[in-house]
């Protein structure tokens, strides 16, 4: 029996061999579906984001919700203020540390979170995916981060 040949140096330079592109095809593709699914909710994606943290955890510095998110204040805040015009959140000044800002809901934010409820289910069934893929995909994704992460530390490795 003749093994399969692999592929070739070059085919590893084909854009549909990209681990990257299909991430960036996926999140794009993400991004279309829960721009219709938020436009009810009057929110944009990133700051879904920021409302799932805040859901989540309740009132926090600013800096833990960036960590949250993975977001610089240089693009948080933005973020925060066009929540905090539309009435959802408040944005106030530490009374402890005045460098520190705090980030709550208010209660518009708070009852937010009911007509929100529907968004996860929908996306899901948008995916054609069950929920056990769903846990898998997800939990993938979270090692790869996670070891993109360590690289990033470090010189990335020659083959």
């Amino acid at each position: 029996m003749t093994a399969t040949p692999g592929p070739s140096d070059g085919d590893y330079l084909r854009l549909d061999q990209q681990i990257c592109f299909s991430l960036n095809a996926a999140s794009r593709a993400f991004g279309s579906v829960y721009r219709v699914l938020l436009k009810d909710l009057g929110l944009t994606y990133p700051q879904y984001l920021v409302m799932l943290v805040l859901w989540e955890h309740g009132e926090l510095p600013v800096k833990k919700v960036g960590e949250h998110l993975r977001l610089d204040s240089g693009t948080l805040s933005p973020l925060l203020k066009r929540l905090e015009v539309a009435g959802l959140v408040r944005r106030e000044r530490s009374s402890h540390d005045e460098r520190s800002v705090h980030v709550r809901l208010t209660g518009e934010g708070t009852a937010l979170r009911e007509r929100a409820l529907l968004v996860p289910r929908r996306i899901a069934a948008a995916t054609g995916f069950d929920l056990d893929e769903i846990r898998d995909l997800r939990a993938r994704l979270d090692r790869l981060t996670a070891a993109l992460d360590r690289t990033a530390l470090e010189d990335i490795p020659d083959l």
